[in-house]
């Protein structure tokens, strides 16, 4: 019994978890290799002798030394960075609210406006960047960092708003009862007892709604033209592939630490997350 217990705990969890690990950290290690790879060693044939495609005996950093100094990097980081952070707070702020409204006050259509909200979400992005280009023609707004805080909004909110009215539901009604009847108004029972407990909720929608924003690509491409305001997955693409010609060592340096910020915020927030979840179940 013993035996075979262990022998299917390898089978149906051991070697499944290992190859999925290895599968998601692959593409992170491949990064790695060919941002510290020599070019005489990236541009060799796969059949020339001595060559090993998984590792390198002669690692270098000019690529990253390339990335930083010979292109504008730093401002792109900075510009998806700001540009980021900028349309997750306004996106937060209104899903939090319409999250709000939708799960807790009554009013006729509720259900058909929540189920609206996240039908929006649901419309592809090659859609929406047509007309939302002519209102950024029409406010003149093209090629500057605003075309893209106001227009991520328009698919984070309603992810947000649908995440967060989710989330409000399964907090028990009996709580702000409570509140309302000691006297505190909606709107602090709203701040000092639902938003507090939603604190898990709406840090899944805040990590969720950078991401998204810092890995968006089609209006970024859109919207933005001049090299000096470019964001990271624009600049990093555009620029440094020239026609046929791809400086793969520059890409994957870019790639890698284009993928930093994102990885600090998951791994910050997410010790922050469960001690949220943790409280909340003990309270």
């Amino acid at each position: 019994m013993i035996e075979g217990a262990i022998w299917r705990r390898w089978v149906f969890f051991y070697i499944p978890l290992t190859a999925f690990v290895v599968a998601l950290l692959f593409p992170f290690y491949w990064m790695i290799i060919t941002a510290i790879r020599p070019d005489r060693e990236l541009y060799r044939p796969w059949n020339a002798p001595n060559y090993s495609p998984f590792w390198t005996a002669n690692p270098t950093l000019v690529h990253i030394k390339d990335l930083l100094t010979e292109t504008l990097f730093s401002t792109w980081m900075l510009n998806t960075m700001i540009i980021s952070i900028s349309a997750t707070v306004i996106s937060l702020f209104c899903g939090l609210l319409a999250g709000y409204a939708l799960s807790r006050l009554k009013f006729p259509f509720a259900g058909t406006l929540g189920t609206a909200i996240f039908i929006t979400y649901l419309v592809p992005q090659t859609l929406l960047f047509i007309p939302l280009a002519d209102i950024i023609r029409n406010f003149r707004l093209g090629d500057t960092p605003w075309a893209l805080i106001l227009t991520y909004p328009t698919f984070l909110i309603p992810f947000c708003t649908w995440l967060l009215m989710g989330y409000f539901k399964a907090i028990p009604r009996e709580l702000e009862e409570c509140a309302r009847i000691d006297g505190a108004t909606r709107w602090r029972a709203m701040v000092y007892i639902i938003f507090p407990i939603a604190v898990p909720g709406i840090l899944s929608a805040g990590i969720f709604a950078f991401t998204l924003s810092w890995n968006e690509f089609i209006y970024a491409l859109v919207f933005l033209s001049s090299p000096e305001q470019k964001t990271v997955p624009v600049g990093v693409t555009s620029e440094l592939i020239r026609g046929d010609v791809f400086y793969w060592g520059e890409l994957m340096a870019g790639a890698l630490l284009g993928s930093i910020p994102v990885a600090f915020v998951y791994s910050f927030f997410v010790e922050h997350y469960v001690a949220s979840v943790t409280g909340s179940v003990k309270g």
